[in-house]
């Protein structure tokens, strides 16, 4: 498989860059072949215009270039940092603006069918917070809702999950295991359907 990555992260050398990397790295280990968006690096604009209102039979370059390298892709992964109980700023403007109505999805015709192909996705998320506190307030669950069952429904990624990487603020032991998480993760990536 070819497997796109695309992370959201201003610091290179993150936490949220070093998941990217293994994941990668385990990905490279089941034999897939990889590519980086580093959405920061390569100053990708997230701002929604009027010109991603209007909608045009051609998008812009940058929207070109990002939805090219989801065509390449048979797995998706998205790293972010759980950022106000949602996604950052960078991510959210991504998704606004290349996942967009007529080439993602078309709710008119069938308003739960993506208009891509399947493809594997996961969601790599470090989270300072510890997994009770999230499952004891239900954040877990909200987010399940709000981005398997709503956002990445429409990308047509099937089969798809969240990996919430909690405590990835604690001890350097905990983060070293969210990094094994991860690295696995990428060398266990289903196949698109399964």
């Amino acid at each position: 498989m070819h497997v796109l990555t695309v992370l959201d992260h201003p610091d290179p050398n993150a936490f949220s860059a070093a998941i990217a990397r293994q994941f990668m790295a385990g990905a490279h280990e089941a034999g897939h072949s990889t590519e980086l968006a580093d959405l920061h690096a390569e100053g990708f604009d997230p701002r929604w215009t009027m010109a991603d209102v209007r909608g045009t039979p051609t998008p812009g370059s940058d929207i070109a270039l990002e939805q090219a390298r989801i065509a390449r892709a048979d797995a998706i992964c998205l790293v972010f940092p759980l950022y106000w109980w949602g996604m950052p700023a960078m991510t959210k403007g991504w998704v606004d603006r290349v996942w967009s109505w007529g080439w993602a999805y078309d709710q008119l015709d069938d308003p739960d069918r993506s208009l891509q192909r399947t493809r594997s996705g996961v969601l790599l998320v470090p989270a300072g917070a510890r997994s009770d506190e999230i499952e004891a307030r239900g954040y877990g669950a909200a987010l399940d809702t709000a981005w398997m069952a709503g956002t990445f429904g429409y990308f047509g990624l099937s089969p798809r999950r969240i990996e919430l990487l909690c405590g990835s603020t604690g001890s350097e032991a905990r983060r070293a295991a969210l990094l094994d998480r991860s690295f696995e993760v990428g060398r266990t990536l289903p196949q698109p359907g399964s």
